[in-house]
């Protein structure tokens, strides 16, 4: 009988305690690691078939529309994946002070979003 007590809580219909994000920060991880690789490719094809290395040309490049929204959405992708990043380290290395935590997870997210307005003042002065 004492057996069974001990092995109650294990099988189908144990508890799971957490926060059960890890399988989708995870997948947010991988895809925008993905989308930041495929858009490194693009723009070194675009640097190694290109002739000219000046100022102008690579202002060309920048000032086609669907550069730049691509561009855009490669800078929020990056956002993402180190919005993750930060908060599992946050999460994981600063748990003694659930006020210091929260302190600088919101560090973290208004550094993450005056970045994006930063990036998108820069795209489209372009």
């Amino acid at each position: 009988m004492a057996n069974n007590e001990l092995y109650k809580n294990i099988g189908a219909k144990r508890i799971v305690v957490g926060a059960s994000y890890g399988l989708r920060d995870w997948m947010a991880q991988r895809v925008t690691a993905i989308l930041m690789a495929l858009y490194t490719i693009v723009v070194l094809a675009l640097f190694l078939t290109g002739t000219r290395f000046t100022y102008e040309a690579w202002s060309g490049v920048f000032a086609m529309q669907w550069f730049k929204l691509l561009t855009f959405t490669v800078i929020v992708a990056l956002l993402v994946h180190a919005w993750v990043g930060m908060r599992d380290i946050w999460m994981d290395y600063v748990t003694h002070s659930v006020v210091l935590r929260l302190l600088f997870q919101v560090a973290s997210i208004v550094w993450l979003i005056v970045s994006a307005g930063y990036a998108a003042q820069i795209l489209w002065r372009v």
